[in-house]
């Protein structure tokens, strides 16, 4: 076989495929979930930063260490599970226990990540999670379970992946500071299929926290986006009026163009990463395959009613404030053209003036020009007799030398002059 050189890059890229594989986990047990970002700059955020707190919580168990540029870590710590992983803007810790507590949604299971731990993150709790995996009894008593761990208003609750299990959460953050979820595994759903579960459940928590972000950031947007649509609308009242001249308006609308250009900068990243955040959870809802149990909402009914208005919100806002941006951008053009043709009126009414100005200093040249023949002729009038003073003693006066010169001169003067004109012009 011929050899062929590979890619630098082709096992890299192939074996990112495999690099996140699903937990495995059996029923019972119990999940404890953990996303931290960084409140400011997180994709430009120090990496290492990310690892070393990873260390830092192996090393309290001897667990091995990740690779030096890993973006993903799985391993033992003590009797629990963990998976790590490092996202563009959020890194996750998830730490699977093989059991359950008597107490459902036990505070004490999240000491998996012990609080100086936490206090030492390098980032803020974006959320968390604990999930309870309980094996599948009858409907009857999972109804009863539901209504002991969450709140009914908001329960939604579904069957998954072909009735493998039955997934409920109420959305709501608990005393302890943790999204609940309950998981009940059909006694022949496979370990595997369990784990995909599990990961498909904290990615739609993750995903939807993040995207909540652009909610947030659109809430602080809004009244100055407000304010800058009702200042666009009044200075493009005052261009159709003519209340004001073109040259006091157009600093106003450069600078509101200016600054909806810059909040478009500025948001451009959160509004993507919201949009796309969005279609990973809806897609993370579509792969579970639900069906409606006891005729509660599913999860894809509790986003349409709770988490699709917001996400509707953020798109909206991107659009708005595009188009006071178009807006501006088309005022301060046609703003432009205005004045452009305002100082073009004044150029040709100054050009027309500089003509007539130019054709008078014309003549007054051709004036200059004929007086400065007289005088250069008296001149070579005067210096032509002195130069033919001799010849009066043939008997010519001097008056009659004068005058028999005089006309000569003057022609000669008036055409040198002429010629000098010639060659300039």
């Amino acid at each position: 076989m011929t050899p062929i050189d590979d890619h630098p890059l082709r096992y890299a890229l192939a074996n990112e495929l495999h690099a996140r594989p699903f937990p495995v986990a059996s029923s019972p047990c119990t999940v404890v979930f953990l996303a931290i970002k960084k409140s400011e700059a997180a994709v430009a955020r120090d990496r290492d930063e990310d690892i070393a707190h990873l260390i830092n919580l192996l090393d309290r168990h001897g667990a091995q260490h990740p690779q030096p540029d890993a973006t993903h870590y799985a391993g033992q710590i003590g009797r629990h599970w963990l998976k790590w992983e490092q996202h563009t803007e959020f890194v996750t810790y998830t730490a699977i226990t093989q059991n359950v507590s008597d107490r459902a949604f036990n505070p004490a299971d999240f000491e998996v990540f012990p609080p100086d731990w936490l206090m030492a993150s390098p980032g803020q709790r974006v959320t968390s999670a604990m999930i309870r995996v309980v094996p599948r009894e009858g409907d009857d008593v999972v109804q009863s379970a539901l209504v002991d761990w969450f709140e009914p208003e908001s329960l939604a609750v579904a069957r998954v992946l072909d009735d493998s299990a039955i997934c409920a959460s109420d959305f709501r953050i608990d005393p302890a500071g943790h999204m609940r979820f309950a998981l009940f595994v059909d006694e022949q759903t496979g370990r595997r299929r369990t784990g995909r579960i599990i990961q498909r459940l904290c990615e739609i928590e993750t995903y939807k926290a993040m995207s909540m972000l652009g909610f947030a950031r659109v809430k602080q947007l809004t009244p100055r986006i407000s304010e800058l649509d009702a200042q666009l609308t009044r200075l493009m009242g005052q261009m159709t009026d003519n209340s004001a001249h073109p040259d006091e308006l157009l600093p106003d609308l450069l600078s509101t163009s200016i600054e909806l250009e810059t909040l478009s900068a500025r948001c451009s990243f959160r509004f993507g990463a919201t949009g796309a955040y969005e279609a990973i959870v809806n897609q993370r809802i579509e792969v579970l395959r639900e069906e409606r149990f006891a005729g509660r909402q599913s999860f894809a009914d509790f986003m349409m009613r709770r988490y699709d208005p917001a996400i509707r919100t953020v798109k909206s806002t991107e659009r708005r404030l595009q188009a006071l941006s178009d807006r501006a951008i088309r005022a301060g053009e046609l703003l432009r053209t205005r004045v452009d043709v305002e100082r073009s009126a004044q150029n040709q009414a100054l050009l027309e003036s500089m003509d007539r100005r130019s054709d008078l200093a014309l003549r007054l040249q051709h004036t200059v020009e004929g007086l400065s023949v007289v005088a250069i002729s008296y001149y070579a009038v005067s210096l032509v007799s002195y130069l033919l003073y001799p010849l009066t003693k043939a008997g010519i006066s001097k008056g009659m030398l004068t005058a028999i010169v005089t006309l000569p001169v003057v022609f000669l003067v008036w055409y040198g002059i002429r010629q000098i004109r010639k060659r300039l012009e």
